[in-house]
C-alpha cells in the first residue's frame, strides 16, 4: 500500500486543530490536517440546534492573536463562531493543508520505522508527529434506554439536530437538562404540541448577561484593537477569581448559590415546581448554566418537567418509574458527550500496539500536562485529560498547549530529534499531583456526579487550579521530562 509522508499530521479542524495549523504554517513546518467532515469547525460546525450559543463571553472565546471586533453579541451565537473559524482558515491561508472527508480510522506507531501510520477514509499516510485535535465534545452520548430500538417515532441528539424533521405540532420528549437543552427548549416550545422535559438532576441556573453589542463598541474595537484586548484581559481576570471557590474554598461559592436561588424564585412562582428545580449539590459541582428564558418556559401550559426516572421507551411512548405513560412521537437527547470514553481512544495505538483506550482502562485517562502519554512517542493531545475548565474559555488552555507543542517541535528541528516520549515517572508524578489538588475542589466534594468524573469518580477532565498556572507550566518544553532519541545519521543502518 502506497503511503504519503508528512512531517506533522493534525486530526480535526476545531479550535485546537486550526490553532495548531496556523502556528505550524507560520513556522514553515510541513503539515496536513485530516478532517472527517466536508467543512471546518468541529463542535461549532456540528451543533446547529436552535438557540446554540457559547456560554463564555465573546471576547474571550477567540484566538488571542485573532480578535474579532464584529461579534454581534457579548456571548456569541453558533453561526458567528463557525464563521469566525472559517475566516481564520482564509486569513491564515491554511485551507490548502486541509484534507476534507478524511476520517482517521486507525493510527499506530511503527516502532521499527519511527513514524505514525495513519489509515483514513481518503487514503493512507505516515507522519513523524501526530497531533490529535479531537475535542472532548465531538462524540454525542445517547443513553441506553430500554426499548429505544422499538421507538417508531424520530429521535436524535442535539449535537446532530435533524432539521428535516418538522417539530410543528409534535409531542416531544427532551431527555437531559444540561447546557444545550436549556438553550433549545425555549426555542421549540412555541411550535410543538407538547414537550416533556426529563430531568435526572436539577442544575444551578444563573441570570444571563448576554446582550447585543452596539455599533459604537464594534467601531471602537476596529479602530483601537488594544481596547478589545484590554476588555478580554479584564474578562479573563474576573473569571479566574471563580477558581477561588471552585478549587480552593467551596464556601466562597455561597454568593453564586444565593444568586441562583433568587433567580429561580423570581422566575418560578410555583413552589412545587421550584422544589424540583433546586439542586442538591454545590454550585459548580456540575456545569453552571446561564439562561433567562429556560425557567419561565417550564411554566408554559404545553411543558411538563418530569423528574421520575425512565422505565422504558415504547413504540410511541415513554413510561416512567411511577408507571405513567406519556405519548411521544419525537425524542431529543440533550445528554452530552462521550468525554471519558471517546471512541478516538480506540484508534490510537502506541509503541506496544495497545490502544489509548486499553492503556487508560487501568487508572483512567491521564496525560502529562494534558498533552503527552508514556508509550505514545511523538503524539500530542490537544484538550487532553485535565485540560477542561469550568469557569473560563477553553481557548486559554488550547493556546497554552499549542505553544508547548511548538516549543517541542522547534527543539526537534534544531537538534535533529526523531522521537520524544514523556517519562513514565514524570507522568505518574504529575497525575498524583493533579488528584491531590482535585480532592478539595467542588467537583469532587460538591455532592454530585458529573461528566467531569470518570466511572471511578476520578477527575479526568478538569484542570483543578488557575489557568495562569497551566500557562506557566507549559510556557516551555522541558526536555528533562522526556526521553529524546536523535535521528539516525544518514546512511546508517
Amino acid at each position: 500500500m502506497t503511503r504519503n509522508h508528512i512531517r506533522v499530521a493534525i486530526v480535526g479542524t476545531g479550535f485546537s486543530g486550526l490553532g495548531m495549523a496556523i502556528r505550524l504554517r507560520e513556522t514553515g513546518i510541513p503539515f496536513v490536517v485530516f478532517e472527517r467532515s466536508s467543512d471546518v469547525g468541529g463542535t461549532w460546525r456540528d451543533n446547529t440546534y436552535p438557540g446554540c450559543q457559547c456560554d463564555v463571553p465573546s471576547h474571550l472565546y477567540s484566538f488571542s492573536f485573532a480578535p474579532n471586533p464584529e461579534w454581534s453579541r457579548t456571548y456569541s451565537p453558533q453561526p458567528e463562531i463557525w464563521a469566525y473559524l472559517r475566516d481564520c482558515v482564509d486569513r491564515y491561508s491554511i485551507g490548502p493543508h486541509i484534507l476534507f472527508d478524511h476520517e482517521v480510522i486507525d493510527a499506530g506507531w511503527d516502532e521499527d520505522e519511527g513514524v505514525w501510520r495513519l489509515d483514513t477514509t481518503g487514503g493512507s499516510w505516515t507522519a513523524d508527529v501526530l497531533i490529535s485535535g479531537n475535542g472532548g465534545l465531538s462524540e454525542p452520548a445517547i443513553p441506553r434506554l430500554p426499548g429505544l430500538e422499538s421507538f417508531e417515532g424520530t429521535y436524535f441528539h442535539s449535537a446532530a439536530w435533524d432539521h428535516s424533521h418538522d417539530l410543528s405540532g409534535r409531542k416531544v420528549a427532551v431527555i437531559g437538562t444540561g447546557a444545550s437543552a436549556i438553550q433549545f427548549i425555549p426555542r421549540i416550545q412555541p411550535v410543538v404540541e407538547s414537550v416533556h422535559v426529563f430531568q435526572r438532576t436539577a442544575a444551578w441556573v444563573l441570570p444571563h448577561t448576554d446582550r447585543p453589542t452596539t455599533e459604537t463598541e464594534r467601531r471602537l474595537y476596529r479602530r483601537f484593537p488594544m481596547l478589545q484586548k484590554a476588555v478580554r484581559a479584564a474578562i479573563y481576570g474576573a473569571r479566574e477569581i471563580l477558581v477561588l471557590g471552585l478549587a480552593k474554598n467551596t464556601r466562597l461559592l455561597r454568593p453564586l448559590e444565593l444568586i441562583a436561588r433568587r433567580h429561580l424564585r423570581n422566575q418560578v412562582p410555583d413552589r412545587e415546581l421550584r422544589r424540583k428545580l433546586i439542586p442538591r449539590f454545590a454550585p459548580g459541582c456540575k456545569r453552571l448554566l446561564l439562561s433567562n428564558d429556560y425557567l419561565p418556559t417550564l411554566l408554559r401550559p404545553n411543558v411538563e418537567l418530569v423528574t421520575e426516572g425512565i422505565e422504558e421507551v415504547g413504540p410511541r411512548s415513554i413510561v416512567t418509574a411511577d408507571g405513567t405513560e406519556r405519548e411521544i412521537d419525537t425524542i431529543i437527547f440533550g445528554t452530552g458527550f462521550r468525554v471519558t470514553d471517546n471512541p478516538v481512544m480506540d484508534k490510537l495505538r502506541g509503541s506496544d500496539g495497545r490502544s489509548l483506550a486499553k492503556v487508560w482502562a487501568d487508572g483512567g485517562m491521564r496525560a502529562y500536562l494534558g498533552t503527552s502519554v508514556a508509550g505514545f512517542p511523538n503524539l500530542f493531545l490537544l484538550t487532553g485529560p485535565n485540560t477542561g475548565i469550568g469557569h473560563t474559555s477553553l481557548l486559554v488552555m488550547i493556546e497554552a498547549q499549542i505553544r508547548y507543542v511548538m516549543d517541542c517541535l522547534r527543539l526537534m528541528e534544531h537538534r535533529d530529534i526523531a522521537r520524544v516520549e514523556v517519562k513514565p515517572d514524570v507522568l505518574a508524578a504529575f497525575n498524583d499531583e493533579l488528584q491531590d489538588k482535585t480532592g478539595p475542589t467542588v467537583w469532587s466534594s460538591g455532592g454530585c456526579s458529573s461528566w467531569y468524573l470518570d466511572a471511578d469518580g476520578r477527575n479526568a477532565t478538569l484542570w483543578p487550579d488557575f489557568t495562569w498556572k497551566f500557562k506557566l507550566r507549559t510556557r516551555r518544553f522541558d526536555e528533562n521530562d522526556y526521553v529524546l532519541t536523535p535521528a539516525k545519521p544518514s546512511g546508517s543502518g
